[in-house]
């Protein structure tokens, strides 16, 4: 087991004493005692849930100080207390079995990675316990948080009513805030728009849960803009799914495919008269969306706030699938929550509430279209969002439904695209009165949307272009986390990399984490204190508590893909001056020597059967694509690099210089980088390790143990990047040319970003093809590809 902690703040003794002192998990008089009845105290304190100290000795009892010495005993005998002793104590404190994972007789020895107490002195003094019970409390335990927070979910700060609010320790915030008590309430924000054209500014419903201290003293907030939170139209979505077994068809050529024209500005309805001013919502709500890491935090002197945004139910609006006018109608909550907007406490009376509980600190949380949202929210330059924690966020949705001139489907879901999504995400749909006003303005937009991405091209056009946020990355000035999956191929890892390019020069403070999943949250993993890094974040972001989070977290984390449960720590991702291997395509395979002046073909048609058995198992074709022998024989090449005698780091943009020709005025190339041989790689998904172990808070909830674990069989590959494009826009990506029948064409088709360790033993692969079952169109044209090897090679950025 390895406990992977980036989040400790450095201490010297007398910060560890005054820390103590403050959570009251000692007292002055404590200081005076002798070493033996200070770690009486000290252990007293580890079983919070207890009332008497006859309570707190049988528990003690059942801690080994060492073989034959129980830790009461330790405490009432005047052998002197040894390092061994109090190792031996905080590992089993931490949840370590004595005698199954360490040794009583060597604790420092333990296999498993850990957080322990260095000791300057044989005999411990009282200074050694204070530092040895510190460095335990904020020391992870087996069960995937700190001890602190451990026996906060125990009850610890439920008995020490006195404690100031908000609490750090550490640099980080601690859950003295009562969740027994939390205001659960609605208002709705007027936000500066029309988007359903009906002369009144959007109403935007939002949900709040807050501490009741707030109503005395103003709290940070947690933002999570989540489409999904009032509801999706999973049917309708499905009903509007694109076929995607449809040829490609040929386009006409064009110099750009965007014109850069500025939409015209519709005049904006006056703001909705204000009859009165209120503290009081009049609406409250019961369960709804939530995000286990925010609910932590609101134990920690954090409000969280959700909203779904235009169209939505019991919002005004139509869905617009990341344009502008979304962007628009996040930020209007950021406004109101820093006093700068409107809201009302229903949608009829116009009676102002304003958000006096907010201290005008935004944070925005969130995965997928909810990280989006938060990246979109953050290039606005908005006041009062100091941070966003984006994770698995589109920078651009052009790269999300689009690539290289090619409609690409997000991994797992063929055929979906932004009409879709405006469709699933449309909630005013389900209520009945409220749609039967907005039908036929919804069945508008929607047409529009459909028309305007542009499915029968693929081309980045002006409706792409729109939603591209990259473009105005400069105006951010909120500090920027995005936590990213190496294997997710739905907001694939290019949506992470080019917006870590985008804002590395901004005076800003940033830090990116790599996972090896695919589109998941991290937040409850065992190997990775990633809640505590995102507290030490969040307290320095919205607390302005000096913490040195930007300079204690590193710049860039990255789960390894060889070894369980190792990350490690890096000054950047792809950098600009890494050092790039060269591969030669040869008929052989890849070569680092030699290139070839040979050509290779494969055709793209595949018998009916095989196609159809393709097209419902998408799997099975990714398997037999890099099979060595399958029947996707002549329908694509693979080159191998010959066996790793030696480790090899890619970090960042492989791309692969091809030069190819097409039998027809049309073609598409794909390409696979994969790591080949028969060997236990991590599994794909993370494994549940035990339910409901990690608790949010005092009997408040609780999240799931997981981690990423080797699997217990072995693979024949792991699929490292991919790339795909439209040789029809093999020059640049607005630029549409011709394709003449058996005409040699180079292009440089850059593949996803990665961090990948590929070790002595494994074989690099690298597969073309052109129909990707899982993402193109799949249109089984018999077309022919021939690929001049004489300048055909690979560029891998290595460290």
């Amino acid at each position: 087991m390895k406990i992977n902690q980036f989040a400790i703040a450095p201490t010297t003794l007398a910060d560890e004493k005054a820390e103590l002192l403050g959570i009251q998990f000692i007292n002055q008089s404590d200081l005076q005692l002798t070493p033996h009845r200070l770690l009486h105290r000290l252990l007293q304190q580890s079983f919070p849930e207890v009332m008497s100290t006859e309570a707190a000795d049988s528990k003690i009892a059942n801690l080994l100080a060492a073989d034959q010495l129980d830790a009461l005993s330790l405490t009432q005998t005047s052998y002197d207390i040894k390092p061994l002793h109090i190792l031996n104590l905080i590992l089993q404190l931490l949840g370590f079995e004595a005698g199954r994972e360490f040794e009583l007789d060597a604790p420092a020895k333990i296999p498993s990675k850990v957080n322990l107490p260095k000791f300057r002195h044989e005999t411990l003094t009282n200074d050694d316990l204070l530092h040895a019970w510190y460095q335990l409390l904020i020391t992870h335990t087996t069960t995937g948080q700190t001890f602190l927070d451990q026996l906060a979910g125990r009850g610890y700060f439920q008995r020490r009513k006195s404690l100031p609010k908000p609490l750090f320790f550490n640099g980080k915030a601690q859950p003295v805030f009562d969740t027994t008590q939390l205001i659960h309430e609605v208002v709705y924000v007027e936000s500066p728009q029309d988007t359903d054209h009906d002369g009144l500014r959007d109403l935007l419903k939002v949900e709040i849960t807050r501490p009741v201290e707030s109503n005395q003293q103003p709290v940070p907030v947690l933002y999570t803009a989540s489409p999904y939170n009032q509801g999706t139209n999973d049917e309708a979505g499905d009903a509007l799914t694109h076929d995607v077994n449809v040829p490609l068809t040929e386009k006409k050529p064009t110099s750009s495919t965007h014109s850069d024209n500025q939409p015209s500005s519709e005049k904006l309805p006056d703001p909705r008269v204000v009859n009165a001013q209120t503290t009081q919502a009049d609406e409250a709500f019961g369960n709804t969306f939530d995000y286990s890491l925010n609910d932590y935090f609101l134990a920690r002197g954090f409000a969280v706030v959700y909203a779904a945004g235009i169209g939505t139910k019991e919002s005004d609006g139509l869905r617009t699938t990341g344009d502008p006018e979304e962007t628009t109608s996040t930020i209007a909550v950021i406004e109101w929550l820093n006093g700068k907007r409107t809201a009302f406490t229903n949608r009829t009376a116009n009676i102002a509430i304003e958000a006096s509980w907010s201290n005008r600190h935004v944070a925005m949380t969130g995965r997928s279209y909810l990280g989006t949202l938060a990246t979109a929210a953050a290039t606005t330059g908005v006041a009062g969002l100091k941070t966003i924690i984006c994770e698995a966020g589109i920078s651009s949705w052009y790269d999300y439904y689009r690539e290289n001139g090619l409609v690409i489907a997000p991994g797992g879901f063929p055929g979906e695209d932004a009409d879709v999504l405006a469709e699933e995400t449309f909630s005013r749909e389900q209520q009945a009165g409220d749609y039967s006003r907005i039908k036929t303005k919804w069945q508008q937009q929607l047409a529009t949307i459909g028309e305007e991405q542009g499915r029968d091209t693929g081309d980045y056009n002006d409706f792409w272009d729109a939603r591209n946020y990259r473009k105005n990355a400069n105006n951010i000035k909120a500090d920027v986390m995005i936590v990213h999956g190496l294997n997710d191929w739905n907001v694939k890892p290019r949506h992470a990399e080019k917006l870590w390019r985008a804002i590395s020069q901004l005076p800003i403070s940033r830090k990116l984490i790599l996972h090896q999943g695919p589109h998941i949250y991290i937040n409850n993993f065992r190997s990775l204190d990633y809640t505590d890094m995102v507290n030490l974040w969040l307290s320095h972001e919205l607390y302005d508590l000096d913490n040195y989070a930007e300079k204690i977290l590193p710049d860039v984390l990255v789960q390894d893909n060889v070894s369980a449960e190792n990350w490690q720590a890096y000054p950047d991702w792809g950098a600009p001056d890494n050092q790039v291997a060269h591969y030669h395509l040869t008929p052989s395979g890849l070569s680092t020597e030699s290139a070839s002046q040979t050509s290779v073909t494969f055709n793209d048609h595949l018998e009916q059967s095989l196609f159809q058995r393709y097209a419902k198992d998408n799997a099975q074709w990714q398997r037999d694509l890099v099979k060595q022998s399958s029947p996707l024989d002549g329908h694509r090449q693979i080159f191998q690099a010959p066996v790793q005698t030696d480790e090899l780091v890619i970090d960042g943009c492989p791309t692969l210089h091809l030069n190819v020709s097409s039998d027809q005025s049309v073609g598409l190339i794909s390409a696979e980088l994969v790591d080949l041989g028969e060997f236990k790689r991590l599994n794909p998904l993370p494994t549940t390790l035990a339910r409901q172990a990690m608790a949010v808070g005092y009997h408040f909830r609780k999240e799931d143990l997981r981690e990423y674990e080797l699997a217990k069989k072995e693979s024949p590959y792991q699929l490292i990047s991919k790339a795909h494009m439209n040789l029809q826009n093999r020059k640049t990506l607005t630029h549409v040319e011709t394709i003449t029948p058996g005409k040699v064409y180079p292009i440089s088709l850059e593949l996803q970003p990665t961090h990948y360790r590929l070790t002595a033993g494994h074989q690099l692969g690298l597969i073309v093809y052109a129909t990707d079952f899982g993402m193109t169109v799949r249109g089984n044209q018999n077309i022919t590809y021939t690929l001049s090897l004489a300048n055909s090679w690979l560029e891998l950025p290595r460290l």
